[in-house]
C-alpha cells in the first residue's frame, strides 16, 4: 500500500476524492428533486386519475 502513495500525492488524492463525492452527492440529489416521488423540497404531487378510479360506484337507478 505505501508504494501507492509514493506514487500519488496523499493531499492531492483526497482533494479529488472529496470533489468526486460533492459532485456525486449533488447529482443525486438533484435527480431526486427533479422526481415526483422523492420531492421533499414541495411535496408528492397527487394526480388526479387515483381519487377518480377510488370514486364510489354510482347509485343505480330503479
Amino acid at each position: 500500500m505505501w508504494r501507492i502513495w509514493r506514487l500519488y500525492d496523499p493531499l492531492r488524492a483526497m482533494v479529488v476524492q472529496g470533489i468526486f463525492l460533492f459532485g456525486l452527492a449533488a447529482m443525486i440529489h438533484l435527480i431526486l428533486l427533479s422526481t415526483n416521488k422523492f420531492n421533499w423540497l414541495d411535496g408528492a404531487k397527487k394526480t388526479q386519475t387515483a381519487s377518480v378510479q377510488n370514486s364510489p360506484m354510482p347509485a343505480e337507478k330503479s
